[in-house]
């Protein structure tokens, strides 16, 4: 904890006598006692001997003002009991600095007071390591997010705030080189977390304590600003005060009257958002109706209205539509006398109590209403199902888990193998988990596992898993991936992999290309990349505009440059360098190569990835004679030979086709498109689709006139052949099929 001074075991008392009879008053169990009578006996006793554990740990330390160190967990125990939580979570309170501090260790708390007390101080204990830099406002979200996700038990988070409240209160006994830290840390971490859980006196405490030690002057000022307000308008307010009673007396309407006046760090707050002076913040006064009943709010509305006259847009209605961390209550502004502002928020005594201690009004429930009426009046969906879950299972794991999932509903907290906290989108996966560690891990991901159970890349993240990422070298990421995955971060990265496997590629294929065409001139391979030939490749890419003979061969591989002219050229370069082509090569390459053809031939097997495509308005499949085009920036597009959109490419554009076969075994089946034309009738697409499925030609895609009204419709599929043989058995089993008119392959028209 931050307000403890350095152990000393030989420390003396500080301090006049007087103030050592205070100190050990302080110090003892009677300190706490007084605020223990929610308890049965039992319980207490449990209490007072953790609290005899813990005076033995920290005999001998002091803290900054002299006081013995125990007076810290005794004010937070009792700070946690105006909250009524229960024995366990007030030993933990008694307990939570003896592992870190006084060399406890977890597994004698366990033997001492039991697993689930010492889960609590091991909860507490790893939140204190937490390192927070609260210099960027979206990093205090992330720790804010953190804290509450580390805690397993909703207890573990009520302790801490009780022991930064206690600390903050002692906050001026520590250096003033240490009061920013602390206050920026306690006013961007904690108050938020007390906000959101909430716990309204504890948010309020630590705001205004924060703003008095990170900033004296401004405080001191508004303070005093405040105060002269104050005493200008007490009789302004007691005015109000007397009327309002008035009214409701002659109703017959038992209220309870409370002033609320605005904390300093609020209105200095809303002066520096809104650039306005002291005397233009209007709302630094107000008063809570307490009434019995719901219905009781909106009549206590109906006669303060009567009163006086409401400001327009300034009525809220929290009891229809509760805040998220059940915050329940009418809000209404009226004019009062003088003109002055005054706001007004109307609530039962259970909302009251919820708008207070927010989530901790789970055991001030359980504490004061055994049988849960009160619990049952309580208007809060929320909150009621805290309860719920709670009384059903008094599992306090599943507790948390359902405030998490409230408090943060579009992210989920999982652990790294050794305890790291990571926050990723709902619905994220293995894979995402992968590249959000770092990008090499994601990329040579090879499979998972979620609390040691080995489970699918695309299995998505619950709140609190443990996730492990087996990697290998080999490994590399998959476009499956882009199916599933939910972050920017893992989508770029398998992106950019594929980009560059695209460009690697294109690479080889142009090194394939602009080989064929030097054999096609009598050279028998490129030259080296050598000091030899070093000159050569300078020239040559000089000649070309490009910067590396690597970004040369992708070029001409992607169609941006014609293998035959660059071929021409490299031909003369090695000639200056004393090569000499070979008359025979030359003769063989030429004219057993297509007529029409410019330069070498590929050999397609469907392998070959990004850098070839087959092109889509003709669907070539293996079998039927083809044609490769090398469009500019596409690389090599493959047509049928018979396809009238290559036919016109061809017609304008020869030299930049070139010779292409198909490999005698294809690696993979080849899509066709198809298109049948049936009898309109019940039935007839799942008949087509089984005579299909039994020819064993997959369908990839179907698509079918809109008109349904007509006799006959045309039924057009892509389906997935190993070649034209086959392609042609499943059109002929087809045309035997009952309903089928025609069964014809679909080509572009001339």
């Amino acid at each position: 904890m931050e307000m403890q001074a350095t152990p000393s075991a030989n420390a003396k008392p500080a301090g006049a006598p007087p103030r050592a009879a205070a100190n050990a008053a302080a110090a003892s169990f009677a300190a706490l006692t007084d605020s223990l009578d929610y308890l049965d006996s039992a319980s207490i006793e449990q209490v007072r001997q953790a609290y005899r554990f813990a005076d033995e740990a920290h005999l001998g330390q002091l803290r900054k003002n002299g006081e013995p160190y125990i007076t810290h967990p005794i004010a937070v125990a009792a700070q946690c009991a105006t909250w009524k939580l229960d024995a366990q979570a007030l030993m933990a309170a008694l307990l939570h600095d003896a592992m870190e501090d006084c060399g406890v260790t977890k597994a004698d708390l366990i033997e001492r007071f039991g697993a689930p007390v010492a889960e609590l101080v091991d909860g507490l204990t790893k939140l204190d390591k937490l390192e927070f830099d609260t210099r960027e406002e979206n990093q205090a979200e992330s720790f804010r997010k953190m804290l509450l996700a580390m805690a397993r038990d909703v207890r573990v988070i009520l302790i801490k705030l009780a022991d930064r409240s206690h600390n903050m209160r002692t906050l001026s006994d520590m250096p003033r080189s240490k009061w920013r830290r602390i206050s920026s840390e306690t006013l961007e971490i904690y108050a938020p977390i007390a906000h959101r859980l909430g716990l309204n006196q504890t948010y309020r405490e630590l705001q205004d304590l924060s703003f008095r030690h990170l900033h004296p002057w401004r405080y001191a000022t508004l303070a005093k600003a405040v105060g002269k307000a104050r005493n200008r308008r007490r009789d302004l307010v007691q005015k109000v005060q007397t009327d309002v009673d008035a009214a409701f007396s002659r109703l017959g309407m038992p209220v309870r009257l409370a002033g609320r006046e605005k904390t300093l760090y609020a209105i200095y707050q809303k002066m520096a958002l809104k650039h306005l002076s002291f005397a233009q913040v209007t709302d630094i006064y107000g008063f809570r109706v307490i009434v019995p009943t719901v219905t009781d709010c909106y009549t206590a509305l109906g006669v303060l209205h009567q009163m006086y006259k409401p400001v327009p847009g300034k009525f809220k209605d929290h009891i229809a539509i509760p805040k998220l961390n059940g915050y329940q209550s009418l809000h209404t502004t009226l004019v009062g006398p003088s003109g002055v502002n005054v706001e007004f928020q109307m609530r039962t005594e259970e909302m009251h109590l919820v708008a207070e201690a927010g989530v901790a009004a789970h055991w001030l429930y359980k504490a004061q209403d055994a049988d849960g009426a009160a619990a049952e009046r309580l208007g809060t969906k929320w909150l009621q199902s805290l309860l719920d879950i709670q009384n059903e299972t008094r599992d306090a794991a599943e507790f948390w888990d359902h405030v998490k999932v409230d408090l943060f509903p579009d992210a989920v907290y999982v652990f790294t193998p050794k305890s790291q906290i990571l926050a990723l989108p709902r619905g994220a996966t293995a894979v995402d988990f992968a590249f959000a560690i770092h990008s090499n891990v994601g990329s040579h991901t090879a499979g998972a596992r979620i609390n040691n159970e080995q489970v699918p890349l695309r299995t998505e993240l619950k709140n609190g898993d443990v996730v492990e990422i087996i990697t290998d070298p080999a490994a590399t990421p998959n476009p499956a991936w882009l199916g599933f995955v939910r972050t920017g971060r893992a989508r770029s990265k398998i992106r950019h992999h594929l980009k560059t496997l695209a460009q690697a590629e294109s690479e080889n294929l142009g090194e394939k290309l602009l080989t064929q065409a030097l054999r096609s001139e009598g050279m028998q391979q490129l030259p080296a990349q050598d000091d030899t030939h070093q000159q050569i490749w300078e020239r040559l890419l000089r000649f070309t505009g490009n910067r590396t003979r690597s970004e040369l061969l992708t070029d001409i591989g992607l169609g941006k440059r014609i293998a035959s002219i660059v071929a021409k050229r490299l031909v003369v370069l090695m000639a200056e360098h004393g090569h000499r082509p070979d008359a025979l090569l030359m003769t063989r390459e030429r004219y057993t190569s297509h007529e029409t053809v410019s330069q070498g031939g590929v050999t397609l097997d469907g392998s070959e990835g990004a850098s070839v495509q087959y092109a889509p308005c003709c669907h070539p499949v293996p079998g039927e004679p083809i044609m490769g085009y090398l469009g500019r920036g596409e690389g090599l597009v493959v047509h049928s030979s018979q396809c009238a959109v290559a036919q016109r490419l061809q017609h304008k554009d020869s030299e930049r086709f070139i010779a292409v076969d198909w490999s005698e075994e294809p690696t993979r089946p080849f899509e066709a498109r198809i298109v049948v034309t049936a009898r309109n009738g019940k039935g007839t697409l799942a008949r087509i689709a089984a005579n299909l499925a039994r020819s064993e030609a997959d369908i990839t895609h179907v698509d079918m006139d809109e008109q349904t009204a007509m006799d006959t419709i045309d039924l057009r599929f892509i389906i997935a052949v190993r070649d034209l043989q086959h392609l042609e058995t499943a059109l002929r089993n087809l045309r035997r099929t009952p309903d089928v008119l025609r069964a014809v392959r679909a080509m572009p028209q001339p």
